[in-house]
């Protein structure tokens, strides 16, 4: 198995590119159907998401348009609970339809805190897409969450816009720690 170092851990191959690429097709197909005649607003979930927020926006053929907030609720590898708004929501988003593009979902609490701010401003709609999905680690429900990617076992995870200590982000496949680390 090739494993990789990204600052002072190893990691091992999770995902391949081919398979996120392949995934991230699926999805865009299933939301331009689910979203034809409206115009959605994308709202990327920065730092993580912006590769696969990217990849999915050249999928869609609906009209769009693209937003970002930036929030930080880790430190390491372990989510902090502590959430941080570094930027702010779109302005704009009453009686829009919002579609949150995430990289991961695990705890869901960043997510709950993100919809919460959306909710304020009461849009048409709101959906969660999300490339990597930790089922065992959710500790809050979280009911927008229709588009998936990949389940993935709690693992730490590294590449394709997620990092370890801001490293790693740029790697094209999905790293998992390897269990020595």
């Amino acid at each position: 198995m090739k494993t990789i170092a990204v600052g002072d851990r190893t990691f091992e191959i999770m995902i391949e590119n081919d398979n996120i690429n392949k995934r991230t097709r699926l999805l865009g197909i299933q939301l331009n159907l689910d979203y034809e005649n409206r115009r959605p607003i994308f709202i990327g979930v920065l730092n993580g998401s912006f590769l696969f927020m990217a990849d999915l926006l050249k999928e869609m053929e609906i009209d769009c348009e693209v937003g970002f907030i930036r929030v930080s609720s880790y430190h390491g590898t372990e989510s902090s609970g502590t959430i941080k708004e570094v930027f702010g929501m779109p302005q704009d988003l009453g009686g829009r339809n919002i579609i949150l593009v995430e990289d991961i979902v695990d705890t869901g609490f960043t997510l709950k805190y993100i919809l919460e701010k959306v909710y304020l401003q009461e849009p048409a709609s709101v959906s969660v897409c999300t490339l990597l999905y930790k089922p065992d680690a959710i500790q809050t429900e979280i009911k927008e969450l229709e588009y998936i990617g990949f389940e993935i076992p709690n693992e730490f995870v590294v590449g394709y816009g997620l990092d370890y200590d801001g490293l790693g982000r740029n790697l094209k496949d999905i790293y998992r720690t390897v269990a020595d680390n």
